[in-house]
């Protein structure tokens, strides 16, 4: 069973040479709560931490987003196979999921797993596709996989089936038809930038939907242009997570201890 008991020592941190990363990793569950995208004790996120990505933080099992600390967050090992006997395991669908991630897609250094309520939404539709209707959306123009074949919670086959939809890095946002939505980059702070970007976007796409009239959709050629511009604007998550740490480390401090 996992520790309930979440005091500390204002100066136990845990010696595993990934202070850093767990301080970002940290700052995502507990911003994701703010943002209401989690789920009870559900959903996951991952950070890859050796060159290989083998080795990961993942937030330890059924517990609450608004409960994870920097020093709380698991350290697993894909190449273990002892990681789902121990008393500290992760959840096994956040094992299957990840884990089948950090094996086969050397380019998913972060990976977030929600179910927040638009990108959900959408991924409720038959079409599940976002067209470029606004400039959020336009980010994602030809960057999004629709995953049209769930096959149940994500163990260890369904995880391998998720992971292997990620075979063109250019796109890094998953729309899991009848579950969710996965995304993946090279940081916590520009795979959470992402994730926030597209679910605005999927909001503001469904209430146009609600509203029942006639969408205004860009041309590709513009649609393209903004997704390239984003791209290779510098600096843009980074900054954005940067200052969300910021609010944090006033409001909820011990997020990173």
């Amino acid at each position: 069973m996992l520790k309930t008991d979440y005091s500390h020592d204002e100066n136990d941190q845990v010696d595993d040479n990934h202070w850093q990363e767990r301080v970002d990793l940290a700052a995502a569950f507990r911003w994701s709560v703010k943002m209401n995208f989690h789920e009870a004790v559900a959903n996951h996120f991952s950070l890859a931490v050796n060159e290989s990505g083998t080795k990961f933080l993942i937030n330890p099992n059924q517990v609450h987003f608004s409960n994870i600390r920097a020093s709380n967050l698991l350290l697993v090992d894909v190449n273990d196979p002892e990681t789902m006997n121990r008393p500290d395991c992760p959840d096994p669908t956040a094992w299957g999921l990840h884990g089948a991630l950090h094996r086969l897609c050397p380019h998913a250094r972060c990976a977030i797993h929600l179910h927040p309520i638009y990108s959900t939404v959408l991924a409720s539709l038959e079409d599940s596709s976002l067209p470029a209707v606004d400039q959020n959306a336009a980010i994602f123009f030809n960057r999004v996989i629709i995953d049209e074949d769930y096959g149940g919670l994500a163990f260890e086959e369904e995880g391998n089936r998720c992971a292997a939809l990620f075979s063109d890095p250019k796109k890094q946002v998953m729309v899991m038809g009848n579950h969710g939505l996965l995304v993946i980059g090279q940081t916590v702070a520009d795979t959470f930038d992402r994730t926030y970007l597209f679910e605005r976007a999927a909001g503001n796409y469904i209430r146009a939907l609600q509203t029942g009239q006639k969408l205004r959709v860009m041309p590709d050629h513009i649609a393209e242009k903004v997704a390239s511009a984003v791209e290779n604007y510098p600096g843009l998550g980074q900054k954005h997570f940067e200052e969300i740490k910021v609010i944090l480390d006033r409001e909820e401090p011990d997020y990173a201890t």
